[in-house]
């Protein structure tokens, strides 16, 4: 499992990992080949909107801190909402798994749900590396 200070020197890499995501999920959309789905398409926005916070220069600046916990909140609150009514469809026995099941909306949340929330902590945690003694 990778410590903090792991995740803090690879934040571009993993900034890069986010809006690849995002752009690859648009594609996807754009390209017709899965439902036009608001709840995604709103997830997959703030995961690269927070990719792309992370990039700037002082990702712990608190502007950058702001607008990730902006971003953030409203990504999980859709998040949360899409993946809740996929509970609300069991628990009244309406629910089945979309086929294949690896495009579930139901499973897709709750994923988004695990990365923005990834995200934004990062984002939070964000400290300048100490810098390094060279020998001399």
């Amino acid at each position: 499992m990778p410590s903090l200070d792991t995740l803090h020197r690879h934040i571009r890499w993993i900034a890069l990992g986010a809006i690849a995501l995002s752009l690859a999920t648009w594609a996807v959309d754009l390209a017709g080949l899965v439902y036009k789905c608001p709840f995604c398409r709103a997830q997959r926005t703030v995961i690269g909107l927070l990719g792309l916070l992370m990039l700037l220069p002082n990702p712990g600046h608190w502007l950058v801190r702001y607008l990730a916990a902006v971003f953030g909140v409203f990504g999980l609150v859709v998040a949360v909402t899409q993946h809740f009514g996929g509970w609300r469809r069991m628990h009244a026995g309406e629910f089945q798994f979309a086929s294949p099941v690896f495009v579930d909306p139901f499973l897709l949340s709750g994923i988004a749900i695990f990365i923005i929330t990834g995200l934004v902590l990062l984002v939070f945690s964000w400290q300048p590396a100490p810098a390094r003694a060279t020998g001399g």
